[in-house]
């Protein structure tokens, strides 16, 4: 009913009945099932996807790409969006949470069986390039450790990319012999082809997604109706079954 009320409101108002959002490229697959669930509940309505890096993103919009609801995978690049005017501060709601994982492909050529193996001599490791979420929370990370495995670590990176799903499918395809993902990014198409090493809750850091509603939204209602439907429980269903966790409640 939520759908359809608003569904109505913006056909009144003379308002497109078309949303753009721009989201991390770790939320591709839920957000691709989410759209698929909110235009069914909302006859008429189609909903446009812009994956990338959520600092490509922010860049973008801070730049004026036009959109309606930004998706972020960190509370940085959210804020870059704030800053420049684009989106109304406090506006913005946590609705995911994630954890890094290391990936390795399936015959694990490296033999490596923990984090520290990272930093052993002639690993080839994959990470995203500086900016994008998932680097951020790495480099948190890797911060923690002695200022050799620092140096030994980023010694082994033989390439960043531009987001993490990049990443993933790179390692899938045996052109690295490690990346640093989130344990979403293990989706079904790849999980046969990775193994993954889990990092320690100890050495770990949580992930949490910020959504907000561009303040200049072309489609104001229908952005804050796709906003609740993420947030509902049916949402978070989604976003649970594509192996995020729940928001942090504090």
């Amino acid at each position: 009913m939520a759908g359809c009320s608003a569904n109505s409101a913006e056909e009144e108002a003379g308002e497109p009945q078309e949303i753009t959002v721009f989201a991390a490229s770790s939320l591709t697959d839920a957000f691709n099932e989410l759209a698929e669930a909110f235009k069914a509940q909302n006859e008429g309505v189609e909903v446009v996807l812009n994956y990338a890096g959520s600092s490509q993103l922010a860049t973008q919009l801070s730049e004026g790409a036009q959109a309606d609801v930004f998706a972020s995978a960190n509370a940085t690049q959210m804020q870059a969006v704030i800053d420049s005017g684009r989106i109304t501060a406090g506006s913005e709601k946590l609705f995911v949470s994630n954890r890094l994982t290391v990936i390795v492909p399936a015959d694990n050529p490296a033999g490596i069986t923990a984090l520290a193996d990272l930093a052993q001599p002639g690993v080839q490791m994959l990470l995203a390039v500086q900016g994008v979420p998932v680097r951020q929370y790495t480099d948190e990370i890797v911060a923690e450790f002695p200022a050799n495995f620092q140096a030994q670590f980023y010694a082994n990176l033989v390439s960043e990319e531009d987001n993490v799903r990049q990443v993933s499918a790179k390692v899938a395809l045996g052109e690295a012999d490690a990346g640093i993902v989130y344990t979403s990014d293990v989706t079904p198409d790849i999980a046969s082809q990775v193994q993954q090493i889990a990092i320690p809750e100890a050495q770990n850091v949580v992930a949490t997604y910020p959504i907000a509603p561009l303040a200049d939204a072309p489609a104001p209602t229908l952005a804050q109706s796709f906003i609740s439907f993420v947030l509902s429980e049916d949402g978070q269903a989604v976003l649970a079954r594509w192996g995020f966790g729940a928001p942090p409640t504090n």
